[in-house]
């Protein structure tokens, strides 16, 4: 958990150190937002060859080593004296979070049975939603006072005490021989529909949530202040989104995966259309807050009932197609705020996730259609038939 909490953190941290980071480098907001683009890039294309090329290492031996990698990183990252430095240790980072979160979940549910797997992902994204409470607040607030790079250089000392932890305690086992190794309901068309709706959500959600500052400070007014205060309100949002998330995901799986992206419709394009009243931003911007992280935590949940394979490596997908969500939405994101305005970012981010909502409605009716044909074609006495 404070893994996950360490990696999230250190992910979104240049979220709230946009223009502080921009002004120490001299580069533009929108070169800054590449941060997380470039971010999103390398564990979009690596998270599933990693993942292929250590399935048989030992999880106990792949995790120490993802922390020791996010140790020096963060230490790179804040010694960094340029932006193409900061990138290169950005990029570090992510190479070891693209196999983190495939090798996570596994590890994680299969030290308990299947009935309870939705609550310990719960309890993970509780934890990686901490990041949104804690960790970027606390990184933009510090780095107001101190700097970016102190917070920047936090992830270090977090990500050591993890690998001493983890090193210690964690049982040494094959991969192959988990208990989450392999799907519980092996379906490749629902996974495939999975992957799809995450990949629009998650380009949808970063679209504008790369930009967020900049939204609540020009459309909506908030002080700079007032501004880091909603940072918190939107972690608390996502937090509570995963607690109460988890309570039911076991129950009701693909109930939870949809209202999720539903949510996180809704509160985009409510920001779009009200931003500029500060009382509806903030009830709009808690929707999207208690959505973003249901999204990937129901997501993450689908692939360990419906892979095909072997979990890891659809975990590895899913993380991959949301990253790669995560890497086109900042990079349109930027591309809007250069051409029109932030508020745009918004509107263009709630059109992609209304389209995620599209695919789930497609593919329910099209689900919904092949169980009555095979009714009809299923006699009582088993045979197929007219």
């Amino acid at each position: 958990m404070l893994a996950a909490f360490t990696f999230n953190t250190a992910e979104n941290l240049p979220i709230g150190l946009l223009e502080l980071i921009a002004d120490s480098l001299r580069v533009s907001v929108s070169a800054v937002g590449l941060l997380v683009t470039g971010y999103g890039v390398t564990v979009a294309v690596a998270s599933v060859p990693l993942t292929h090329v250590m399935r048989g290492v030992a999880r106990r031996h792949v995790l120490t080593t993802l922390l020791a990698a996010l140790v020096v990183s963060s230490v790179l990252a804040a010694l960094a004296t340029s932006y193409w430095l900061l990138l290169a240790a950005r990029l570090l980072t992510a190479l070891a979070q693209a196999l983190f979160w495939a090798v996570l979940g596994p590890v994680a549910v299969g030290l308990f049975a299947p009935e309870v797997r939705g609550r310990v992902l719960g309890a993970l994204s509780v934890a990686g939603s901490l990041a949104l409470v804690l960790g970027v607040p606390a990184g933009s607030w510090l780095g107001r006072r101190a700097g970016w790079p102190v917070p920047i250089a936090v992830p270090a000392a977090l990500g050591l005490v993890s690998l001493v932890t983890i090193a210690v305690l964690l049982p040494t086992a094959r991969p192959d021989e988990e208990r989450a190794a392999y799907g519980t309901r092996p379906d490749a068309r629902r996974f495939g529909t999975v992957l799809a709706a995450g990949t629009l959500a998650a380009t949808g959600a970063f679209a504008g949530f790369t930009y967020i500052v900049t939204f609540l400070g020009d459309v909506s007014g908030f002080s700079p202040s007032a501004v880091g205060v909603l940072l918190v309100v939107f972690g608390v949002a996502c937090l509570a989104g995963v607690t109460v998330t988890g309570a039911v995901l076991d129950r009701f799986p693909r109930a939870a995966f949809n209202t999720a992206v539903a949510t996180q419709a809704v509160g985009m394009l409510g920001l779009c259309a009200t931003g500029t009243d500060p009382v509806a931003a903030v009830v709009f911007l808690a929707l999207m807050g208690g959505a973003l992280g249901p999204v990937y935590m129901t997501a993450q949940n689908a692939m360990l009932e419906c892979a095909p394979r072997r979990t890891d490596i659809a975990l590895a997908a899913n993380s991959a197609s949301y990253n790669a969500g995560i890497a086109s939405g900042a990079a349109l994101g930027g591309l809007v705020l250069r051409l029109a305005d932030v508020r745009g970012t918004f509107l263009v981010g709630g059109l992609l996730t209304m389209g995620a909502c599209g695919v789930l409605v497609g593919a329910g009716v099209l689900g919904r259609g092949a169980t009555s044909a095979g009714r009809r074609c299923v006699g009582e006495d088993g045979r197929v038939g007219g």
